[in-house]
């Protein structure tokens, strides 16, 4: 799956760390509004990582991000693809 915005972008400084809990980029913003990093860290822990799959961002500023989730098919989704 590929989840894409035209948003304002991560610099390439923090797109690195967009995925660590606890992490903000813009260190002026505070916790009630910067909660964006929270759903990055859930999205890798919660959906990516407890179906033994993955997650990767990439960004540019000015631009949007782009969010790539790959999780691996299950033995039966692979019966009804081979049924088929």
């Amino acid at each position: 799956m590929r989840f894409q915005d035209t948003g304002i972008g991560i610099s390439a400084a923090d797109l690195p760390s967009v995925f660590e809990r606890f992490y903000r980029a813009d260190k002026a913003r505070s916790s009630r509004h910067g909660r964006g990093g929270v759903r990055f860290v859930v999205a890798k822990w919660k959906i990516a990582e407890a179906h033994h799959g993955e997650i990767r961002a990439e960004s540019t500023l000015e631009k949007g991000s782009t969010f790539r989730v790959q999780l691996p098919l299950s033995a039966t989704t692979i019966r009804m693809a081979q049924q088929d």
